[in-house]
């Protein structure tokens, strides 16, 4: 009789190990203890006869040239198969064109090193890793002595994924198992898969894995096996469970990414246009498939200039359909990908694309996707695992252009960008209250305000003062999308929302990004928000030394104030008002303007625009050489303070005005000491204006190198943004 065991049930039945069956049956396992082969003869219901005939043959340690059907029975497979003389190699043809990947083609090699290593390669969709891989694998004419194996899993295909008997049927059938051998169940295909490579080197390439649940059965089991896994997934699971080494592939640099054209076109098509062909690689993002399709394109039109095909691209909104070709191209692999993904997963990625800036938060995709951070989170881990995401550093990610175009072709709900919008405003402001505590808010919010589900919290000025920084250039591009979409009301709150930010670059170019805003709020029809825009242009301008056109604009802001009965605007203006006319030279008229902005501010009851509006009066009055003066006003500022330990631009302002006045009466050490608090106060609130202004006036009463260092650091951190 048969008994249809695998060997692995064999080996559990019997108390033996698989590894001591695949020696007895290979005789390679001289004259076994009776007691084993009893064993082994009991769980396979051998009456005596069979037993005694399995008991030779085992005693035998070597195959027998006929073998009988006891025998047979130790076999995974029921009765033994002949095994190919040659050995198998089912490796797709090496790529053609394959340029560069110098440093992945090492890190592969060192990858597969070792005893039985799983290689992971892994990366986005269309960025080249099954090329790498047959590369590498074709680099060695001899390869692994015993075969080379490969499977494509179609884990991304939109023509369904083999299972895994089926693979391994392949497989076996390659390593000489005859048909009729071959185990119908997929534990029993795997087993004799394993049992057979157990003594070979094989290299066996899962090409295209959909998760590591899928590779797993298709694992050999030998020491000297190599095995190569390749997925638009990081399959951290396989890591886990079969200590799978990965090596990621990225985009190509644009110097390979012309040599990959070249390799298609011919060096003399793209040395002609080196420009042109350096464009069109930056515009395919270093993808080798979108390279590939542009290529091939070129190739059909020998007529077309690369120069032309990259004025092509250059078009965002026709991009991806330039990128396609008949049923590949970048689209449809982004599309097979997506499908993988859970449908909340893929949600999130569709809202995405409405973002307007360059890298994203779990904040921002909780606002586009409205849902809440926690939730927006694991969605970005997953399309990070993807390779849909790249984590550019923690809790920040980005996507690549071609990704991103993508994104935006796809359904998102209409309130999307609107959504986002106002979470930046909605996150400003608290980074605003965190970084200037006290400050008045700088407008009611849009009527239509979507509250985001969570803002994220501000501990203190440091936190806010970081968040700034890393979210400056995503702030300016949502008031560039605002603008673009004619949300008024949105664009000018959001250029509102970084003043603080203005305060501490003021030089960094800010009138054209104030000027958007200004026309936002006379669009908007809101003289509030114009007043207090036309405010902050006209101070800006007076800092860059354009001080007539600041006069314009800082007094069309004092009339709108009080026009409108916005004393705390019209104070506002009044200060900067009072700074061009300094700077033109008229100290008094500068002062007068600071005393009149005080007043407003005491009738209304407003301690910090008072002492905003004294700080400026001393300001002038040490300009003015009054030396007694200043250091009365700064003196009585200070005291004007609800916090006195509270580090805010005006406090450094103040204390370098006190030192100034302190030094200007003679009083040397003691200016030297207020001077050089106020510069410690800036430094360490990242206030580097403030910090330059007192370290300029300290080396004025002293040249300490230590002095003259921190100035120069101060002033180095200042100039990339001048």
């Amino acid at each position: 009789m048969d008994a249809g065991l695998s060997q692995e049930a064999l080996s559990h039945e019997a108390g033996v190990s698989v590894r001591a069956l695949a020696d007895m049956e290979r005789g390679r396992t001289r004259g076994p203890q009776r007691r084993t082969v009893r064993s082994l003869a009991e769980a396979l219901g051998l009456d005596a006869a069979g037993a005694d005939e399995l008991e030779e043959a085992a005693s035998l340690g070597r195959p027998r040239p006929c073998r009988s059907a006891v025998a047979d029975r130790l076999s995974p497979a029921g009765p033994a198969s002949a095994t190919t003389t040659r050995a198998p190699d089912l490796l797709p043809r090496a790529p053609r064109g394959f340029h560069g990947r110098a440093a992945e083609l090492a890190a592969l090699t060192r990858a597969t090193h070792g005893e039985a290593p799983v290689c992971l390669v892994v990366g986005p969709a269309g960025v080249g890793k099954t090329a790498l891989v047959l590369h590498w694998a074709h680099r060695d004419p001899a390869g692994p002595g015993d075969g080379r194996l490969h499977a494509d899993l179609r884990g991304f295909s939109g023509t369904g994924e083999p299972t895994a008997v089926e693979v391994l049927r392949e497989f076996l059938a390659a390593l000489g198992v005859p048909h009729e051998r071959i185990p119908e169940s997929e534990n029993g295909a795997a087993a004799l898969f394993r049992s057979l490579a157990a003594d070979r080197r094989l290299l066996v390439v899962l090409d295209n894995a959909r998760d590591s649940e899928q590779v797993r059965p298709l694992l050999p089991g030998g020491d000297r096996c190599v095995t190569v896994v390749t997925s638009r997934h990081r399959l951290p699971g396989l890591i886990v469970s079969d200590s799978a080494r990965p090596v990621a592939v990225d985009v190509l640099a644009p110097p390979d990414g012309t040599a990959l054209l070249a390799q298609v076109l011919g060096t003399h098509r793209v040395h002609a246009e080196p420009a042109a062909a350096l464009r069109l690689a930056e515009l395919c993002g270093g993808l080798p498939l979108a390279l590939r399709v542009v290529a091939a394109r070129l190739a059909g039109r020998p007529d077309w200039s690369l120069e032309s095909m990259a004025d092509e691209l250059s078009d965002r909104t026709r991009r991806l359909s330039l990128l396609d070709l008949e049923d590949t191209g970048v689209r449809a692999a982004l599309h097979l990908t997506l499908q993988q993904l859970p449908a909340r997963v893929s949600g999130v990625f569709a809202h995405l694309g409405r973002h307007p800036g360059t890298h994203i938060d779990r904040y921002a995709a909780a606002a586009l996707a409205g849902t809440d951070p926690a939730a927006a989170e694991s969605a970005l881990e997953h399309l990070t695992a993807a390779h849909l995401l790249t984590e550019t550093a923690p809790g920040r990610w980005a996507m690549h252009d071609l990704v991103r175009l993508y994104a935006r072709s796809l359904d998102a709900h209409p309130d999307t960008l609107k959504r986002v919008l106002d979470h930046y405003i909605a996150t400003a402001t608290g980074a605003v209250a965190a970084a200037e505590p006290g400050a008045e808010d700088c407008f009611p919010l849009p009527s239509d305000f979507l509250p985001p589900a969570a803002v994220r919290r501000f501990d203190d000025r440091s936190a806010a003062v970081a968040w700034y920084a890393a979210e400056r250039d995503n702030l300016t591009r949502a008031v560039a999308a605002a603008d673009a979409a004619a949300l008024h009301d949105r664009t000018w709150r959001i250029v509102m929302t970084m003043w603080p930010l203005i305060v501490w670059r003021v030089r960094d170019g800010w009138a054209p990004l104030l000027r958007t805003a200004l026309a936002a709020t006379r669009a908007d029809g809101d003289e509030h928000g114009e007043a207090r825009v036309l405010n902050v242009l006209g101070w800006v301008l007076t800092e860059e030394d354009r001080t007539p056109e600041a006069l314009v604009h800082l007094e069309a802001a004092s009339t709108l104030a009080a026009r409108a009965g916005d004393a705390f605007a019209e104070a506002n203006a009044l200060i900067v008002l009072a700074m061009a006319q300094a700077s033109l030279g008229g100290l008094d008229a500068a002062a007068d303007s600071c005393e009149r902005a005080a007043g407003l501010a005491r009738r209304i009851g407003d301690r910090r625009m008072e002492r905003l509006a004294t700080q400026h009066l001393a300001r002038h009055q040490a300009d003015a050489g009054h030396w007694h003066r200043a250091l009365t006003t700064a003196t009585h500022a200070l005291a004007l303070e609800q916090r006195p330990a509270t580090t805010d631009i005006p406090h450094v302002l103040l204390l370098t005005i006190r030192g100034e006045a302190l030094l200007g009466l003679g009083k040397q050490d003691e200016g030297i000491t207020q001077l050089d608090l106020a510069a410690r106060e800036a430094e360490s609130a990242g206030y580097d204006d403030g910090a330059l202004r007192a370290l300029t006036a300290l080396l004025r009463a002293s040249a300490d190198p230590e002095v003259q260092a921190r100035y120069d650091a101060a002033l180095s951190r200042l100039t990339p943004r001048t």
